[in-house]
């Protein structure tokens, strides 16, 4: 059996978990054709470092389970997804994008421009945006953003523009759809030893 040598030890895998929150504050017709609806989350996010490095940024896998999805949209929605009453309600939901990456420049610096890009699933209680759609809906976010180091465990996590999309990509034939801007904010908690940091 062989035996490593003195002072000698395997660096550990560069992870990370962020506690995070996503607040919508507008949206566009893209890719999907619903509107007058507003998107709020919050969820956990997992980085790990599996890629090395990329356009001298650290490349990372990226997954993120969402416990709490709200979406505050109209109570009524024509079949393209187009609001037709002013009357407002909550339609609470469950999220899951396990598959995704992150590209992290300055990794050992205080400021720390990022890039993410993750696709999985938004499901909703009720079908949303038409009474015609589906309750499960595709989902893609990607932004961009800046973590700044609080110590040598702790980041603050400050997304300054990401893009939502989620549609039922045509299962049945009604597809409204929609696509927001939204902000996020979070906390980043480094995992392994802190001096390896």
């Amino acid at each position: 059996m062989a035996v490593p040598p003195a002072g000698s030890s395997k660096q550990p895998v560069e992870s990370e978990i962020i506690v995070e929150g996503l607040a919508s504050y507008g949206h566009y017709r893209m890719f999907a054709s619903g509107s007058g609806a507003h998107l709020y989350t919050a969820g956990v996010e997992y980085d790990r470092n599996s890629w090395g490095r990329f356009l001298r940024a650290r490349l990372d896998y990226t997954a993120e389970i969402l416990p709490l999805v709200l979406l505050n949209a109209a109570t009524q929605y024509g079949i393209d997804g187009t609001p037709t009453t002013s009357n407002r309600e909550i339609v609470p939901g469950l999220g899951i994008y396990p598959i995704g990456f992150r590209m992290l420049w300055r990794d050992k610096k205080a400021w720390k421009p990022y890039l993410v890009a993750k696709g999985g699933m938004l499901g909703f209680t009720q079908k949303e945006l038409s009474q015609k759609a589906t309750y499960e809906n595709f989902s893609l976010q990607y932004g961009f953003g800046l973590q700044v180091r609080m110590n040598e465990r702790l980041d603050l996590r400050l997304g300054l523009f990401n893009d939502v999309h989620f549609s039922n990509a045509f299962i049945v034939p009604v597809n409204p759809g929609l696509d927001v801007m939204s902000s996020t904010l979070g906390v980043s908690y480094h995992l392994g030893h802190a001096q390896a940091r």
